[in-house]
């Protein structure tokens, strides 16, 4: 059996409490993982505290040279690394391969770390006076991260954190923590000292040792928005800097003009992709208009019906199982609240059987028409492969319906009207929108970050706002007089 421990210091520790990590296309066990507690935590930060001063004073491009074989052996890993992703999440080896990809695009942003952390330099802002902005590591960061992309989200953290100048604790999902083990351990092995990048497995008490160390600077988190809120007011009462991103509910907005023949292929793959285990899965088409419901209804179902569900090993599959018996339980029961509540189930996932994975957690994709905004299918997350169409009258009525929500991750418009686009982009409450894009997901050099309940915090991950999280600016003003000036002192404020 597989034990997935800690890596502390270079060294990959094992021991005390573990729990069980299932295959969610069997129910069976695959691996277990070790459970950390304070003692451990306490470990890690004394190895990262140890190895701050070496590495913050590391020149940036010898960091980002390391970033540069990282990049390298994720490549070559990339087979174990999908393999290890499909076996303790499920997803599909396509879905993970794309997962891996979009992470390591942000290491190669990290490659240019020294041209990211140049500041600037302005001569003469006074007689014989110079002032200039640095860009200086925080010191010690953690990462808390999700199950639905254990390599992904890690990868939207710690390579840029690193590279600015700062030591690292990640604590990936305890559901599937292998591949982020993995990962870390391919950033030593291109060069990293011991005690710059520490992974701690675990659960709630990793997360409240990490707030409760004075020596972590910031935070940043992934997942469901009331432990981002929680996490936000609690790390930020003590004095950390916290970026927190929470749940969604992402609106699709279809025109009447819409290209039904770009919107459906994309809708599919943005609802059901990863069984729709997303932040930024499409989990509402808002139809403006009968026409383009019944439209778009008549051509999503027997697509939906056709979905190829299986384990994510093999070839040729759109979906693998859930994460968990739990999470299948859960979806389970918002799908028979919609009904209850009066939506109409076009589509019926439930009952699904996989043959020869009879214990796994299965759900295939399902589609309720007739949802209202009272409903608790609209206004919660579900996270599974669950699509709900939303019926409106007009474009200003679909953006107050988009609008009027708690959450404002990410949405996108279907049309071929200029000034619809350009009205939706400008008057929707949203972080991320896509037009014609249906999962606007920001790429490496761009930001990713929502808007009201799903995200906590001043600055979005990775990108540009990355660069500034993890870094503090510090101005600094110099003058060396000529002598003998005879300059007398000046009461006033200065000016000049």
């Amino acid at each position: 059996m597989r034990i997935t421990g800690h890596l502390i210091n270079g060294e990959h520790l094992t021991g005390g409490e573990t729990a069980d990590v299932f295959n969610p296309a069997t129910g069976e066990v695959c691996a277990r993982v070790c459970l950390a507690g304070e003692d451990e935590v306490a470990q890690a930060v004394a190895a990262a505290r140890a190895a701050f001063a070496g590495w913050r004073n590391t020149p940036p491009a010898r960091r980002a040279r390391v970033m540069f074989r990282f990049r390298q052996l994720l490549e070559e890993h990339a087979d174990d690394i999908c393999r290890l992703i499909c076996e303790e999440h499920g997803k599909t080896l396509d879905d993970a391969r794309g997962e891996l990809q979009r992470g390591m695009e942000n290491v190669e942003y990290a490659c240019g770390v020294p041209e990211l952390l140049k500041g600037d330099y302005t001569r003469n802002v006074g007689p014989d006076i110079d002032a200039w902005s640095d860009f200086q590591p925080l010191g010690i960061v953690a990462g808390i991260t999700p199950f639905n992309f254990p390599a992904m989200v890690p990868l939207w953290m710690y390579p840029l954190a690193i590279a600015c100048g700062n030591c690292f604790i990640l604590k990936p999902s305890e559901q599937d923590p292998g591949a982020a083990l993995l990962i870390a351990r391919l950033l030593e092995q291109a060069g990293l000292p011991p005690g710059v990048m520490n992974v701690v497995q675990g659960g709630k008490a990793v997360v409240d040792a990490l707030l409760g160390q004075e020596a972590v600077r910031a935070i940043s988190f992934v997942g469901s928005t009331p432990v981002a809120e929680s996490l936000y007011a609690r790390g930020s009462a003590a004095g950390k800097r916290v970026q927190a991103l929470g749940g969604a509910k992402n609106h699709a907005v279809l025109m009447p003009d819409a290209d039904l023949d770009l919107a459906v292929p994309a809708l599919m793959g943005a609802a059901f992709g990863s069984c729709g285990e997303r932040c930024m899965a499409i989990s509402v088409a808002v139809c403006v208009g009968d026409a383009m419901a019944d439209a778009l209804i008549a051509r999503l179902a027997p697509a939906i019906r056709e979905l190829r569900i299986g384990p994510g090993h093999r070839d040729g599959l759109d979906m693998g199982p859930v994460i968990s018996g739990a999470h299948l339980a859960r979806i389970q029961g918002c799908l028979e609240q919609g009904l209850a509540e009066g939506a109409e189930l076009v589509v019926d996932g439930r009952g699904i059987q996989v043959a020869g994975y009879e214990g796994g957690y299965f759900l295939g994709g399902c589609l309720f028409d007739r949802v209202t905004p009272g409903m608790r299918i609209y206004r919660e997350e579900i996270f599974g492969p669950v699509l709900c169409v939303v019926r409106v009258a007009s474009l200003a009525d679909a953006i107050g319906l988009v609008n009027g929500h708690e959450y404002g991750n990410g949405t996108c418009l279907f049309t071929r009207d200029g000034e619809a686009a350009r009205r939706f982009g400008d008057d929707i409450e949203v972080g991320m929108v896509g037009i014609n894009v249906p999962l606007p997901v920001p790429v490496a050099y761009h930001s990713f970050g929502g808007w009201k309940r799903s995200l906590f915090g001043d600055l979005g991950a990775y990108g540009p706002d990355g660069v500034r999280f993890y870094t503090r600016r510090k101005t600094l003003t110099q003058r060396w007089p000529a002598p003998l000036s005879g300059e007398k002192s000046q009461f006033a404020f200065p000016s000049l």
